[in-house]
């Protein structure tokens, strides 16, 4: 199967990995000499692209699937919308055009479209609540997605990762030093998420659908806390109540808005269509951060 990741960054490498290894042939794209540096890097080709440029999409050849995975770098909605459904648009217009047209598309979203449930289950059901700017743009991408133009001959699916944790992306101090707010976490070890895509595509899975890819376990923030706290054998850090964190001064909007915002995200989905967890808890995906953690430690 040949591959094409469009903005191949922190999950999109470990995708390629993943392809590349089990035989693929897989293209990341990406627009800067750092990014394409990190391609090369990690093992397969590379092509220089502009996702929001359909002449600088030209470049990448004919594929079998387009995975769209890029990022906005954490800024507002109007970048969002930019790479988000402009960006999806230009890659679905400019490979469908073409005369040997992908066999699918992969698009990576966010849990985040599902807005405030007050600490209830959701899944692939549950109508979407967008409660930011943001996550309005990831919505309306993922009815872009789902919907293709019939005549390009190919089909979408939606793969909605909660939030994304592993190599880089611990963040160990923040619940260990705390203080820790209550609330859930629900979580996918980046392994996993880049496994659960290859997975799909592998087994042609999901095609017009919607996956919901997260962990086993949503989390309890103070449970988890006080967990990384034992495993690494320091003090469980100090808590405190969201009514209490809400009536603080200095909260920003977007933080009042997280806080405001809580569900549990359940994989009964994935699970059943035959996805095995590399790290089906965060007790096993954090196990290595907490080791290097204690190992630092010791050696100071």
């Amino acid at each position: 199967m040949d591959v094409a990741i469009l903005g191949c960054g922190h999950v999109g490498l470990e995708l390629g990995r993943q392809l590349t290894a089990r035989g693929h042939d897989v293209i990341g794209v990406r627009r800067s000499e750092e990014g394409i540096e990190a391609i090369e890097d990690a093992g397969f080709a590379a092509v220089t692209a502009d996702i929001t440029d359909p002449a600088g999409l030209e470049a990448v050849p004919d594929v079998d699937a387009i995975v769209f995975a890029a990022s906005s770098g954490g800024r507002g909605a109007e970048a969002a919308r930019e790479v988000y459904v402009e960006g999806l648009q230009t890659a679905i217009e400019q490979f469908g055009e073409r005369e040997h047209t992908p066999e699918r598309l992969l698009y990576t979203s966010s849990t985040g479209v599902l807005g405030d449930h007050d600490g209830g289950w959701v899944d692939e059901e549950t109508p979407l609540e967008p409660t930011t700017e943001k996550t309005e743009v990831l919505a309306e991408a993922e009815r872009i997605a789902r919907e293709l133009p019939p005549e390009y001959g190919y089909e979408g699916t939606v793969a909605r990762f909660a939030g994304l944790y592993g190599p880089g992306r611990y963040r160990l101090e923040r619940y260990l030093e705390g203080p820790v707010v209550e609330g859930y976490l629900n979580m996918v070890h980046r392994d996993d998420a880049a496994g659960a895509v290859r997975y799909l595509l592998e087994e042609d899975l999901a095609r017009g659908a919607v996956v919901q890819v997260v962990d086993d376990e949503p989390a309890d923030k103070w449970v988890f806390a006080d967990w990384l706290a034992d495993a690494a054998g320091v003090e469980q850090p100090p808590k405190r109540t969201k009514e209490a964190r809400l009536a603080d001064d200095d909260l920003s909007e977007a933080a009042r808005r997280r806080l405001l915002t809580s569900k549990r995200c359940a994989n009964k989905k994935l699970r059943e269509l035959g996805y095995e967890f590399a790290y089906p808890t965060y007790r096993e995906g954090y196990r290595d951060a907490v080791d290097a953690f204690v190992a630092d430690a010791t050696s100071e």
